[in-house]
């Protein structure tokens, strides 16, 4: 069998470890900075939000996003690699649905702090989360 019909034939396998490798980077990076430089986070994040109805929940909401994150991002790798490993898209589809709770969280967010580019960056991101959806 020839390298073209190999990844023909695993073409599933591969996007969805290409998908988990994307957003385990994306959401673990993102979640690990915020337990880093949580302080920094938290100082940004309250001035993106001091005009919004949000203002005062901006402490839950870096706690809540972090966990979100770490686990998308976990759930994402873990996924990823077991789909060409094991032929097995458990995780994936279970890593699918937490990325695109993540990101709605993001955006929703941004929608609210009036940030229309951070928001529409968001979006981008959502896009090929919703791709993810043809790995299963």
């Amino acid at each position: 069998m020839n390298f073209a019909a190999t990844i023909k034939d695993n073409s599933g396998h591969l996007f969805a470890l290409f998908y988990g490798l994307f957003f385990g980077t994306v959401f673990l990076q993102s979640g690990l900075d915020k337990v880093f430089n949580f302080q920094d986070n938290l100082g940004w994040l309250t001035g993106h939000f001091e005009k919004s109805p949000l203002a005062k929940l901006v402490p839950q909401m870096v706690g809540t996003i972090t966990i979100v994150e770490l686990v998308a991002g976990a759930l994402s790798l873990i996924g990823g690699v077991l789909a060409i490993l094991s032929k097995d898209h458990s995780f994936i589809a279970l890593a699918w649905v937490m990325d695109c709770v993540a990101l709605l969280m993001l955006f929703f967010g941004q929608r609210i702090a009036k940030d229309y580019a951070g928001a529409a960056t968001i979006a981008a991101y959502f896009v090929v989360a919703i791709l993810g959806i043809f790995a299963l």
